[in-house]
């Protein structure tokens, strides 16, 4: 047992038993301060039971059932703090999810202004620059050919900009085929050699899909930015009532216990997962080494 957790269980058994003889309200207030204190230092509701056992056990070493009552409300003011940080969480996760909702809404809004309004623009000008191809000499048709393939390639930026932000084949086909997609066009760009397989077995709920889509986004980006992975494998597996995602590469990788340990610097990556996974109770399990590449490793659970 450490000091710190000694010096804490002390205190409290001298504070449960002024409250056994009738301290009444201030033995309560020094409860709920015992309480935020051992949050404080990190004890969670399992290790504060034991320690109001062991408190109990020295202060009342037989069972008195007519001081359980006085016994209970104690420990149920020690629990105070653990419950109010507990719905300050469920608060901070509801609202975070709203934020994420929000935040896909306008990136789909977005996306779908770039696929739509600016490829109506788009097709204007190659109509326009067509209706005066032929009153112009033939150096300044050649120029006007150029202008076209540049127009070409800002349309493909386009449509692969709009698909990142809010890629309407997850919408309409599922996150399989948008993963492949988003695989594919990584692969254009970075030269990674991007593989998905496995399989959703039908759709999934739209904010798992979307987290999903995001996360392994997330993955890949980190795999060629920071891993200058040459390969990436990314694997759905449907279970009874939960999906699992995995994104494997063969990167560099990083020291993973250094980076995930209390106070270490996990980046806006990492972070950023665990965000968009707390809202919907899904678990993240990271696994790299220097020179053995990394492994993100993404479940939810699904409604039965």
């Amino acid at each position: 047992m450490s000091e710190a957790r000694r010096e804490l269980l002390e205190e409290y058994r001298r504070a449960l038993a002024d409250h056994l003889e009738g301290s009444g309200e201030a033995a309560l207030a020094r409860a709920y301060e015992l309480g935020r204190r051992a949050i404080a230092e990190g004890l969670g509701v399992l290790e504060m039971a034991a320690l109001h056992q062991e408190a109990l056990q020295a202060t009342v070493p037989w069972p008195d059932p007519a001081r359980a009552a006085v016994v209970q409300a104690f420990f149920i003011e020690s629990l105070s703090p653990f419950e109010m940080m507990h719905r300050g969480y469920r608060e901070a996760n509801t609202t975070l999810r709203r934020l994420n909702e929000r935040l896909e809404e306008e990136a789909q809004r977005i996306a779908h202004a770039l696929h739509d309004e600016a490829a109506q623009l788009l097709a204007t000008v190659h109509v326009a620059l067509a209706s005066v191809s032929g009153d112009v000499s033939l150096p300044a048709q050649r120029r006007l050919e150029e202008i076209r393939g540049l127009l070409d390639q800002v349309e493909s930026d386009l449509r692969r900009l709009s698909h990142e932000l809010r890629p309407t084949m997850l919408d309409d086909l599922g996150l399989v085929p948008a993963l492949e997609f988003l695989a594919e066009g990584v692969a254009k760009r970075t030269g990674v050699v991007e593989e998905v397989t496995g399989s959703t077995q039908g759709r999934l709920p739209s904010r798992v899909e979307t987290t999903l889509y995001r996360i392994v986004q997330e993955a890949l980006t980190n795999a060629a930015r920071h891993g200058h992975a040459a390969h990436v494998e990314v694997r759905l597996c449907r279970e009874p009532q939960a999906i699992g995602c995995f994104v494997a590469d063969d990167g560099v990788g990083f020291d993973a216990a250094a980076v995930l340990a209390p106070g270490g610097r996990h980046g806006l990556g990492l972070a950023g997962i665990r965000e968009r996974l707390d809202p919907i109770g899904g678990n993240l399990e990271v696994t790299s080494a220097p020179g053995a590449g990394t492994r993100v490793s993404v479940t939810v659970p699904l409604e039965a």
